[in-house]
């Protein structure tokens, strides 16, 4: 339905190429058959990230029922509005590279609708809810910085100068934007935490992601920035609205899609005054004294040798274990 004949306009998508072995529309060097199995790494993706907003919480049977329902009469449709060549979005002019928005913005708002749906998840502690395994966050965002370049320049369907800009602006975004996050955390507790950084990238990769073929190097900076910076303040929202999104998907993923769209719109035609920006960029530096102070040095004090370097410098440890007298 979401790759459907180019020359049958609908809005819902059709079946028109259900069996269909010839080459895309989209190139003639792809079957369509090899296409719908690279979209299906798309449509399998979505689901699992709306499962990360209501981790723990939900019943297995429930959530396989509501992620069939919601494949199909939701994902598969807005698909078809963004990649189809006669897609709804798109005959309005929409641009949407990768499908930021029925990957990312669906599934972040089909996790925020979860998760109030859903009983909070039990706390004792505001302590038992980081991260148990430091390890497999960082394992798991590098796994993901890596698959993306799949998404962003393999969805330009060859081996050309837009794949290999699309590459350099997801890896440019993703890196920015994790540094970005990483030092609006610092300012709290003075740690610059590994989890802090992952986050970033992540948002940083969503962000670039409707406009990953549409936008030069200087610009992915500023979709780092701004991307990290809004998705930073958004993750905060949950503790004053009282609901538990497990792994801030609809900061992450819903926020940061939406700041990706608007920077596309504005950046993808003609791009921004370079002189302004970078002129805009060095006077931000000076934003916030909070960030001016830093500890250089060479070694660590007795007291934090015995804590450990993971604990006294970074704020975290690799496991997440009770303390053990």
């Amino acid at each position: 339905m979401s790759t459907n004949d180019t020359s049958v306009p609908d809005k819902i998508g059709n079946t028109v190429n259900a069996n269909d072995s010839g080459p895309t529309n989209r190139s003639k060097n792809v079957s369509e058959f090899m296409f719908v199995i690279f979209q299906y790494m798309f449509a399998v993706l979505t689901p699992a990230i709306i499962i990360g907003g209501v981790a723990e919480r939900v019943r297995l049977i429930p959530i396989l029922i509501f992620i069939f329902i919601w494949s199909t009469l939701v994902y598969d449709v807005i698909a078809s509005w963004c990649w189809s060549a006669h897609g709804w979005y798109v005959t309005l002019g929409g641009l949407d590279f990768v499908g930021g928005t029925p990957v990312h913005i669906l599934s972040g708002a089909a996790a925020f609708a979860y998760c109030l749906i859903v009983d909070n998840c039990d706390i004792p502690s505001p302590r038992d809810v980081r991260s148990h395994n430091v390890v497999n966050v960082i394992l798991g965002t590098a796994l993901l910085w890596f698959g993306w370049f799949g998404f962003n320049a393999g969805s330009t369907i060859a081996t050309n100068k837009r794949a290999i800009m699309a590459s350099i602006v997801t890896n440019l975004s993703a890196s920015i934007s994790g540094l970005t996050w990483m030092f609006m955390d610092y300012r709290f507790e003075r740690k610059l935490y590994a989890v802090s950084f992952c986050s970033g990238i992540i948002a940083g990769l969503v962000v670039i992601t409707p406009g990953a073929g549409y936008v030069d190097s200087y610009t992915a900076v500023a979709y780092g920035i701004v991307g990290s910076m809004a998705c930073n303040l958004a993750s905060k929202v949950k503790l004053r609205l009282n609901y538990d999104d497990t792994m801030d998907v609809f900061a992450v993923h819903s926020v940061s899609e939406f700041i990706g769209n608007i920077l596309t719109g504005i950046f993808a035609d003609k791009i921004l005054n370079v002189i302004l920006f970078r002129h805009n960029f060095n006077h931000s530096l000076h934003y916030e004294n909070n960030y001016q102070k830093f500890d250089f040095d060479l070694w660590l004090t007795k007291e934090a040798e015995i804590e450990g370097t993971d604990k006294a410098k970074y704020g975290e440890s690799a496991y997440c274990f009770d303390d053990i007298p």
